[in-house]
């Protein structure tokens, strides 16, 4: 098995995570949760698309995550994720002086936000995310604070109208139905938000009995993400998750009655000593009973937790990437022959189940990040409201609530991205979606150069064109089903090329539009 495969679908090990590119242009994937590092999944975030000529967003509460995907020439990387919810913003930290390149068309699509709950039960042993575990939790106090920065940044952006919201976190589950409802009467408030917006809370199995997703159903949320993760008591307890496999499919049981359709779950594969066989069992076992979407996660070891300690230690095998390659692969063709598409690196859907608040991440839409450590992508109205900014929210909440109680939001950094930094981005998080990019969607980031005047001469291209893991035609670029299996390699060909086309496209005597 190809040892490529490891970094294509591997989870950081951080928590149940949603993918989200970093502040700095740059794609990574700290900050996710117990969700795959190349998949760009929102983890717990209120999301807002944003549009040009009728401004919408994508309002989530919880983490908005970017599994790593390959790594950039610069070196540079984005800063850790947090949790609380994130709302997709526009802001700078230094000059006001754009850098070149840095105006860019609105896309024609929606854009979402994000937001993150902060708080735990307790601390998995592979998360690394910005989550608390909380003495008492002033909810009230939270609540005040999410609706406040949810409106103060929809403002800010000039957003008109909101077609998704994600709730992650933490735990976003352990908040009350209030303050969900709360936010969303918030947001409509603010924005136009549609009867059929996609409303998605993330959910552990022991914080959330049917009772309690019922109420949240009432409160406005319509999609459930349960973070599953394993269907063998003893690797949940390895990974230091408070429910059993009894837990974990009674609660399924119930979200399927109230969500029907319309509920998605995580299962981690890479685990110290897990094995193929046994773990082909338990996705086998799940398919018997879960809805129409499963996401794929790979275990990446963190610094700083606690599974990564008793590895560094000795008391625990450290994961094999081989095994777990074989585990990706053997896992997708199972779940191909179940009638789920591979509709993302990491996710598989049915029935047309896709999570169309995460579609927009991967789109390199706008969104809005709203609560501690919560992530953005917006051009604000005003002042230089024609640059495309990553924003980064206080991480600590105590702190994040004092700022956003000052000031009416908790941004801590804001960072204007440059052409090529975007350009990076929508090629890195395209190729994760079996669309791919297509031509018309690359025009409005990049209307000179076409991907034909980029990819189309390349030689290191055409060799990957000729071993069928690319296709590049009147569609758009885009990966091959056994490409998207490898995709940080490919991007390791890809990424250079566009950075050597930019370069020589800018140093032309021709000025650019």
């Amino acid at each position: 098995m190809d040892r490529r495969l490891r970094r294509a679908h591997q989870c950081p090990a951080g928590g149940a995570a949603d993918p989200r590119p970093g502040p700095s242009g740059r794609v990574d994937g700290r900050g996710a949760r117990s969700r795959s590092p190349s998949s760009f999944r929102p983890g717990g975030a209120l999301g807002l698309p944003v549009h040009s000529l009728a401004p919408r967003a994508r309002l989530g509460l919880g983490r908005c995550l970017v599994p790593p995907v390959a790594p950039r020439r610069s070196g540079r990387h984005g800063a850790a994720r947090g949790p609380g919810p994130r709302l997709g913003g526009s802001g700078q930290d230094g000059p006001e002086a754009p850098p070149r390149g840095g105006r860019i068309p609105e896309p024609c699509t929606p854009e979402p936000a994000r937001g993150a709950w902060p708080y735990c039960e307790k601390r998995c042993s592979y998360c690394n995310f910005n989550k608390y575990i909380p003495r008492g939790v002033e909810e009230a106090a939270m609540r005040s604070c999410l609706v406040t920065e949810a409106q103060t940044l929809l403002q800010l952006s000039g957003v008109r109208r909101v077609d998704s919201v994600f709730f992650g976190g933490g735990t976003p589950s352990l908040a009350s139905p209030h303050t969900v409802a709360a936010v969303l009467e918030a947001v409509a408030q603010a924005a136009h938000l549609p009867a059929d917006s996609e409303v998605t809370l993330e959910v552990n199995p022991t914080s959330a009995p049917g009772s309690r997703l019922a109420a949240f159903r009432a409160a406005g949320v319509n999609r459930l993400s349960i973070g599953l993760q394993s269907l063998d008591d003893t690797e949940l307890r390895l990974l230091g998750r408070t429910h059993s496999a009894n837990d974990a499919l009674r609660t399924l049981a119930e979200a399927r009655h109230l969500f029907p359709g319309r509920v998605s779950v995580d299962l981690m594969l890479g685990l110290p000593a897990q094995q193929v066989g046994p773990w082909l069992g338990q996705l086998r076992e799940l398919l018997r009973h879960c809805d129409d979407h499963i996401s794929l996660y790979q275990l990446s070891l963190e610094r700083g937790t606690a599974l990564f300690t008793q590895v560094q230690q000795g008391t625990l095998p450290a994961p094999d990437p081989e095994l777990a390659a074989e585990m990706y692969q053997e896992g997708r063709a199972v779940l191909r022959e179940a009638g789920f598409r591979q509709y993302e690196v990491s996710n598989f859907a049915r029935n047309g189940a896709l999570s169309t608040h995460n579609w927009t991440y991967w789109q390199c839409g706008q969104y809005i990040g709203v609560g501690p450590g919560a992530h953005g992508r917006f051009m604000p109205q005003g002042v230089g409201g024609h640059i495309r900014e990553a924003r980064i929210q206080t991480l600590e909440p105590d702190n994040w609530m004092k700022e956003v109680m000052l000031f009416g939001h908790g941004t801590r950094k804001r960072v204007p991205l440059g052409e090529l930094e975007l350009l990076e981005e929508v090629l890195a998080m395209g190729l994760r979606t079996d669309v791919g990019i297509t031509h018309q969607h690359w025009q409005q980031f990049e209307p000179q150069l076409t991907l034909w005047d980029v990819f189309g001469a390349s030689t290191e291209v055409k060799v990957l064109l000729e071993q069928g893991l690319l296709l590049l035609d009147h569609r758009g670029l885009r990966c091959s089903w056994e490409g998207l299996a490898v995709l940080d390699s490919l991007l390791l060909t890809l990424l250079p090329r566009l950075q050597e086309s930019w370069l020589q496209s800018t140093s032309s005597p021709v000025p650019r539009g």
